[in-house]
């Protein structure tokens, strides 16, 4: 050792480094492999999550399309005639057609009812992938037969079997399979909206094609293997355009799938750098105390001629060392978990998504990783370089302190920019970036600033008439050497994770049953013409339902505003969707005074009209007429199935769109559309499932093209789509609980070195190993405490605001999940505390303090 602590500038300068931080490495190897474990869990969710978005973009490119089942899809919301017909047949080798709404179907067998997307098709649609059904043959052999595929929740839910019978409007089908999979589908659609397809040449025997249905129809069309689509479609895309059409072809499938699979996979990366955020603080700590540990053979060091950066290098190389080994294992343990994420997000995925290994994936984890362990770990590091050769001689007298670098501050900068640069690549938008760095730092401030709250305070009005345990208990949480601040930001942030998910759940699911509950309705009825609205209101009135609204409803288009149509709205290349206004067709309603989810924000409003003003006065919702740049005083006109209306915009309304109400883009006055074809919507309150049942029956018996909403129905399918999407965030934000405990227990083993000349100290003057026992207990007791308290804090003030200024509700937590949520991580820190302090309680004082001090 002489001779190479003689000049270690001469030589290899690199190798000696290496050899000295091996070397010095050797004694505390097993405290090194903590600090590993700490970032292995997030190193692993993120490459879990880049594998699983390399491996949908490859599923996508393959299956793209299966997803669409044709080369070209051409939608409308009307038929087409004329021209337009000639143009779309006039494509492609091979056409289906589809025509798609929602109606009530009915189980004759049982009485069973419910509303379904019912879907009328012709042709051999689907050109790639199947319809899988049950049997196998029935998604082909029901198209030329009086049958319907019947999509498997509703065969499960009310327990039909191939062979019987369902009803959809006048028209009775024979269940030909049970509908597994079609092109596009999901797990989660299915729940929401079930299918049922028909032959479309018994479409119009079941009577549901009415005044006011809302049908969407879609041509499906295959071209020739060397036709090239996406330059094809460039040219045709006017054409389409000017029909008012919509396309979409495998190209824009791709593109579009992609997209939102994206958005998915960003936002589970966010939740897992939350993880390795966290188990880097782990690291920092644990490195601070190391270093502190170390003071005295760094001096040592310095006395043999060791300059300060080569110290400080030493150190820098054992952490990379110890990054680089726990980012190659978190890479190795995200690629086996990689393998069970498409089981964790089936239900949203359109296809079966096979895995492999992303090379790219595990590059980006393990660089990652020693990028972000090497930055957490410099803060204590930098001060290596400050330490003075005469520390070797103060130790002896008083204890080595790590003087604070300046520098220090400019590394926390520099982390939170890789903090802000890591999201913005995810997110791809500076306000979400920023949004995300600052929630993370405003977190790890709160709770940092809590624990050193809680110091002061003990410290403060340290309780001196309490019992010796107690007081021991308390006196830990600041003393040298306390692992007061990781401790409460480890196990705050994790406790904030599941409060947070708790509490946005239940806003959502209780927004939408205050919306249905007391006498607000909760039945929907829509699609009632005219000629059957006593009929419907009879039947109410036999089962002594009180009818809350029935809202005449008439559909129409608009030619013109301001005096400029479609045509010169597709000029204007400053705004590209301006012709997306025209486009489309219009519910609107006519009444005399304003709902209770409307208020007037401009303008006045007039509810009925008089011959005598200067136009018909409409009142428009405010957010429609900013997206369109309508202003009051503006003309629209309005085409009511061939009659020409001049309209003038007399007021704008704001729209609470979360009520159970009729609510409208564009409401006429009394006096104008009295006379137009219309429909109409009645919402009614039934007071139990019973009398539902037996009123929904009643209806679809005697009006079958009438729709029925439920809104029980509405929140059961919410409240398990807010459990399938809360499973997908728990199992991510798992990876930041599991974490914080990783970061908890080698606290707790390092807190362990930090306390043994105390522990010991204490059984020396004849403490018993009870009294230990209890002074431990009591300071885990009280950071477990403290950290889910802060946590479960600043969970509640973030949901509170979310109710408030997102979803404008009210936020009353349910306490008793969050009592126990407080008490089971109060008791879990005791516990591994307890269990990873049982050393010191069963060995002798003497045999510690030979091996240990």
């Amino acid at each position: 050792m002489q001779n190479e602590f003689s000049n270690p500038n001469e030589g290899t300068n690199l190798n000696w480094l290496l050899k000295m931080a091996w070397r010095d490495s050797r004694r505390n190897r097993s405290r090194l492999l903590l600090f590993i474990s700490s970032i292995v869990l997030g190193i692993a969710a993120l490459v879990a999550i880049y594998s699983l978005g390399d491996n949908l973009r490859s599923n996508i490119d393959d299956q793209a399309a299966s997803l669409l089942g044709a080369d070209l899809e051409v939608s409308g919301n009307k038929a087409l005639t004329g021209k337009d017909k000639a143009f779309i047949d006039s494509l492609g080798i091979k056409r289906s057609e589809e025509r798609s709404f929602a109606s009530m179907i009915l189980f004759p067998k049982n009485g069973g009812n419910r509303l379904a997307q019912v879907k009328a098709l012709q042709g051999d649609f689907p050109y790639y992938g199947e319809l899988e059904t049950v049997p196998a043959a029935a998604g082909k052999a029901f198209r030329s037969k009086k049958e319907a595929l019947v999509d498997q929740t509703l065969m499960l839910q009310y327990e039909a079997k191939v062979g019987d019978s369902i009803k959809v409007g006048e028209v009775t089908f024979a269940i030909a399979g049970i509908l597994k999979k079609a092109p596009g589908q999901t797990g989660f659609t299915s729940s929401v909206a079930p299918s049922v397809y028909i032959p479309m040449q018994y479409l119009t025997q079941t009577g549901l094609m009415q005044k006011g249905s809302r049908i969407a129809y879609r041509n499906y069309i295959n071209f020739s293997k060397e036709t090239d689509v996406t330059k094809l479609i460039e040219q045709l895309k006017p054409r389409i355009e000017a029909a008012n059409l919509d396309y979409k072809t495998v190209q824009t499938q791709k593109e579009d799938t992609g997209r939102s699979f994206q958005d998915l996979t960003r936002f589970l990366a966010l939740v897992g750098f939350v993880a390795l955020l966290l188990g880097c603080i782990g690291v920092a700590s644990a490195i601070h105390i190391y270093i502190r540990e170390k003071l005295n053979s760094i001096a040592i060091l310095r006395c043999l001629g060791v300059r300060g950066s080569q110290a400080f290098l030493i150190y820098l190389i054992q952490i990379a060392g110890i990054g680089l080994i726990g980012s190659i294992l978190g890479a190795l343990l995200g690629t086996g978990i990689q393998q069970f994420l498409p089981y964790v997000i089936k239900d949203f995925l359109p296809f079966e998504l096979t895995t492999g290994i992303s090379w790219s994936a595990v590059g980006q984890g393990i660089g990652i990783g020693l990028i972000i362990s090497i930055l957490f770990a410099l803060p204590p590091l930098v001060g290596i370089r400050k330490i003075s050769p005469l520390n070797v001689l103060r130790g002896s007298l008083e204890p080595s302190k790590l003087e604070k670098d300046p520098l220090t501050w400019a590394i926390y900068v520099v982390i939170i920019l890789f903090v802000f640069g890591f999201s913005m690549l995810q997110t791809k938008r500076v306000i979400e970036a920023v949004t995300f760095t600052g929630g993370i730092l405003a977190a790890f401030l709160i709770l940092t600033a809590m624990a050193n709250l809680l110091m002061w305070l003990v410290r403060r009005f340290f309780p001196t008439s309490w019992s010796y345990l107690w007081r021991q208990g308390l006196a830990n949480l600041y003393r040298p050497n306390n692992q007061t601040i990781i401790l409460i930001v480890a196990i705050g942030l994790g406790t904030n994770f599941i409060c947070t998910l708790f509490f946005t759940q239940n806003i959502l699911l209780k927004r939408v049953q205050l919306s249905s509950s007391g006498n607000k309705p909760n039945i929907v009825l829509f699609d009632i013409q005219t000629s059957q609205k006593e009929g419907v209101l009879a039947i109410a009135k036999q089962r002594g339902l009180t009818v809350n609204q029935m809202v005449p409803i008439v559909n129409m288009r608009l030619e013109e505003v301001n005096g400029l149509n479609a045509t010169d709205a597709l000029k204007d290349t400053t705004n590209g969707d301006a012709a997306r206004i025209f486009g489309r067709e219009y519910r609107v309603t006519f009444r005399d005074t304003l709902t209770s989810s409307e208020i007037i924000t401009a303008g006045k409003w007039q509810g009925t009209y008089t011959n005598t003003s200067a136009g018909i006065p409409v009142s428009l919702e405010k957010g429609f007429a900013e997206r369109n740049k309508i202003e009051l005083g503006d003309t629209m006109t309005f085409n009511v199935q061939g009659s020409i209306m001049t309209t003038v915009v007399g007021s704008l309304r704001d729209v609470n769109w979360g009520e159970v109400q009729t609510n409208f883009l564009v409401v006429f006055p009394k006096g104008v559309l009295e006379d137009a074809p219309q429909f109409h919507v009645m919402m009614t309150h039934v007071p139990s499932p019973q009398v539902s049942a037996q009123f929904q029956q009643a209806l679809v018996q005697s009006y079958p093209n009438v729709s029925i909403i439920d809104l029980a129905l509405v929140l059961r399918v919410i409240d398990d789509l807010f459990e399938k999407i809360g499973f997908v965030i728990r199992f991510m934000a798992g990876f930041s609980i599991l974490t914080g405990l990783i970061v908890l227990i080698s606290s707790v083993l390092i807190s362990k070195y930090q306390r043994l000349q105390e522990s010991v100290l204490l059984r020396t003057l004849g403490a018993s190993r009870r009294q230990i026992f209890a002074i431990t207990s009591l300071e885990y007791m009280f950071l477990g405490s403290l950290a889910a308290a802060t946590g479960i804090l600043i969970a509640l003030i973030s949901s509170w605001a979310l109710a408030k200024f997102s979803f404008e509700t009210e936020f009353t937590p349910e306490l008793l999940p969050v009592v126990l949520l407080f008490a089971f991580v109060s008791m879990l820190t005791v516990f591994i505390g307890l269990i990873n302090s049982r050393g010191l309680l069963s060995r002798p004082p003497l045999e510690v303090l030979r091996q240990d001090v």
